[in-house]
């Protein structure tokens, strides 16, 4: 998985058609959240997401809201940026530290435990994302191993990883990507997809019954503005991708066509975001000041609602979720039917 197809797909232009969904027709959840990236739902309409108090931040079909927080080894403050639902009802949060990652287990009582710390003998960077996939595997993600990690923020980037962890433990079984983020099995259960946050693509490797994967495939490449963060699946295979910076969702066609649902981008802040990009310049602030008049920097996607049809939006630099309806129902993740 070291190398892409030699097939280039279609890119998302720097102006893309006018979405079908109006800003205005959006709705917000959740309130007093902080930094709530990554998202899940459930059967139950419960909604989970990581927060940087420590924890998870629980929002309740009846509108009640919960934060089951804790303190990792020593005191460790956890900066949760993926988490995964758990079947007994606890969870893991990818700890996206400043030096040190990992992948750590909560209670919801606020017991905190380390889940896996290292990976084929090296102790794991700064850590993205983790999801459970239907057949019980883990998938964890490590974005870049570069200190800072804004200097991963470059189309150079090529140290991005994904771990595999199931009851052998815990192996790297890709690498080289550029920019790791966001991983997700196709609803076929045949490929796993994973977006290249600043290689700006969305690449799939095939995915075989031993959990091993094969070669990587470029499915789609993007273009200006676009920096693909978020992902999930309907259950027609489309993927939906949600790209920071530009707060654009695109759904991506099972041949690499890309369609831009919904956009919230000044045109100056992009463009100054690109000269820096183009130039190696990319860093933290280009991230951290996203002018919007509704969205703050989308980052992830899952849909919710009884026919799966509402779909939930993190971010990077709200307090609450972005809300929409969407035309196709999402692919039941694993932990759909866990309370």
């Amino acid at each position: 998985m070291n190398s892409p197809s030699p097939s280039r797909p279609p890119a998302v232009g720097a102006a893309p058609a006018a979405p079908p969904i109006a800003l205005d027709a959006l709705t917000f959840v959740g309130a007093g959240l902080v930094r709530p990236e990554c998202v899940l739902t459930n059967a139950a309409g419960d909604l989970f997401t990581a927060d940087w108090r420590g924890g998870v931040a629980h929002l309740r079909p009846d509108g009640r809201q919960a934060l089951y927080a804790g303190a990792g080894p020593d005191g460790l403050a956890l900066k949760p940026n993926g988490i995964a639902l758990l079947r007994d009802g606890s969870f893991l949060l990818a700890h996206l530290g400043s030096d040190e990652g990992g992948v750590f287990r909560l209670w919801r009582d606020g017991r905190v435990a380390p889940w896996l710390l290292q990976v084929d003998g090296v102790d794991l960077p700064p850590t993205n994302f983790v999801v459970e996939d239907a057949a019980g595997r883990f998938w964890v993600t490590v974005s870049t191993r570069l200190r800072p990690r804004a200097l991963g923020y470059r189309r150079s980037c090529n140290d991005g990883f994904i771990v595999r962890v199931d009851a052998r433990g815990a192996a790297i079984v890709a690498d080289g990507l550029g920019y790791a983020n966001e991983v997700a099995v196709h609803p076929s259960g045949r490929w796993l997809y994973v977006n290249e946050t600043f290689g700006r693509r969305l690449s799939r490797c095939a995915l075989h019954p031993d959990g091993s994967l094969g070669a990587r495939e470029v499915v789609t490449e993007f273009g200006p503005g676009t920096f693909p963060d978020g992902l999930a699946f309907d259950e027609q295979g489309h993927a939906w991708i949600v790209s920071i910076v530009s707060n654009r969702l695109i759904r991506v066609a099972p041949d690499g066509t890309p369609t831009t649902w919904l956009e919230e981008a000044d045109a100056e802040h992009l463009a100054r975001v690109e000269a820096a990009y183009e130039a190696g310049t990319m860093d933290r602030a280009h991230l951290d000041r996203v002018p919007s008049r509704r969205l703050r920097n989308i980052s992830s996607i899952a849909f919710g609602g009884a026919d799966r049809r509402t779909a939930v939006l993190g971010c990077l630099l709200g307090d609450r979720l972005a809300v929409l309806g969407l035309p196709a129902a999402g692919a039941a993740p694993a932990h759909w039917t866990y309370r």
